[in-house]
């Protein structure tokens, strides 16, 4: 593993980590918390270099760029940030040209990660690459081309749903599977009860939080159809309150301007998502990470995603795309555990719809539970992220 003997000075294994956007920023974190930890236990200095985000810093990864503001979905969202995109990749090779890492690890976000992952095979190809959450190919699988590219980048995947590493593995790339990072966390959720003290909420007020947005492209095409959906829910139920955790600090003056706007009964949160699910009784979200984070906390939820107009007609027409499940607790399970709406399905009628049956209806809710066993069964077993780091250093070289 490139340690000395206990009589010799170590000297720090340097990690590199590249991500992006919110999610990626969250799990990249706490991989960073398991790798000191894990460096802590074997005695070894460390240094972690990353693109990321807030999470990783305040962990203690530094950053060479930070990346959270720049994530896209779609074909038209990802044209403004190819710039960015290219200017990172220039500071990335220029950091690490400096300061050789020993092992380099791509955490999800194709778009940055394939120019970093050639960037770093063609300068230092003894460098061995792993990728931790690879891109979705294996539900979606646009282009098998992509695939070979995700292969091609890594030494080794290390997956986090067991259908990804079968997806992976089938395609020849040399694959362990993890577990999901999630399940470290769960025991870390708030409670329903205070979460609803710290959040002022009566026990037995309606509560549902809306989660529109960690990218900007979903603000603009999340945020209207789910705070028209909420309006039509506050319309049937008058004495519901919503709360809305702002994923970003920059997005907390539109969400305000949209409640107003929609005329919402709701609080604008700095933050708090976990409060704000965990005191809920339904939560309406968009797809992602967040989703897993709801049925670990056993929350009912109703889901939804939309991209641009132009981008969806791509992906159906020229690109074929097709997904058996949009939400990563329908994937974990490949079965609808939770309502979801893609694109021109997501109308705020079928939304408010489907939230007001869970509800109102106490069968639907204890079936969803009911389903939430499967899903926390099918993520593998805790201990996921000290797996991961530990993966991790056994690639470094001696």
């Amino acid at each position: 593993m490139g340690l000395q003997d206990a009589d010799e000075p170590s000297r720090p294994i340097r990690i590199f980590i590249s991500t992006g956007e919110v999610s990626g920023d969250l799990q990249g974190s706490r991989l960073v918390q398991a790798l000191l930890r894990q460096a802590k236990v074997m005695n070894q200095p460390l240094d972690i270099l990353a693109l990321g985000g807030d999470r990783m810093a305040a962990a203690g990864a530094t950053l060479i760029e930070h990346t959270s503001a720049i994530g896209s979905v779609g074909i038209l969202e990802a044209i403004p940030f190819l710039f960015s995109g290219l200017k990172i990749q220039h500071r990335v090779r220029a950091q690490l040209t400096a300061t050789p890492p020993d092992v380099v690890v791509l955490i999800d976000y194709f778009g940055v990660n394939l120019g970093v992952g050639r960037a770093v095979q063609r300068h230092f190809p003894q460098v061995p690459m792993l990728y931790y959450i690879a891109p979705q190919e294996w539900v979606w699988s646009l282009s098998p081309r992509n695939t070979q590219r995700i292969i091609g980048l890594s030494d080794r995947i290390l997956a986090i749903f067991k259908a990804e590493a079968d997806y992976y593995q089938c395609h020849g790339a040399d694959v362990a599977w993890m577990g999901h990072p999630l399940l470290d966390w769960v025991s870390e959720a708030p409670t329903r009860a205070d979460a609803r003290q710290r959040l002022g909420l009566s026990t037995d007020q309606p509560a549902i939080a809306l989660l529109p947005a960690s990218r900007r492209q979903e603000m603009r095409y999340l945020l209207p159809v789910m705070f028209a959906a909420a309006r039509r829910i506050q319309d049937q139920v008058p004495d519901v309150h919503f709360w809305i955790p702002a994923s970003l600090a920059a997005y907390r003056p539109a969400l305000e301007r949209a409640v107003q706007t929609y005329g919402l009964h709701a609080t604008v949160l700095d933050g708090q998502a976990h409060d704000a699910i965990a005191a809920a009784d339904v939560v309406i979200g968009k797809s992602g990470t967040v989703n897993l984070e709801t049925a670990l906390m056993n929350v009912p939820q109703v889901v939804l995603y939309r991209v641009h107009p132009l981008t969806a007609w791509i992906a159906r027409h020229l690109l074929h795309f097709s997904i058996p499940f949009m939400s990563p607790t329908n994937l974990a399970v490949m079965k609808p555990v939770v309502p979801e709406f893609l694109q021109d399905a997501a109308t705020p009628q079928a939304i408010a719809q489907a939230t007001l049956d869970l509800l109102l209806n106490p069968e639907r809710r204890q079936q969803m539970q009911a389903d939430y066993d499967q899903v926390r069964q099918a993520l593998g077993q805790p201990g996921v992220s000290d797996r991961v780091a530990q993966a991790i250093f056994t690639q470094v070289q001696p």
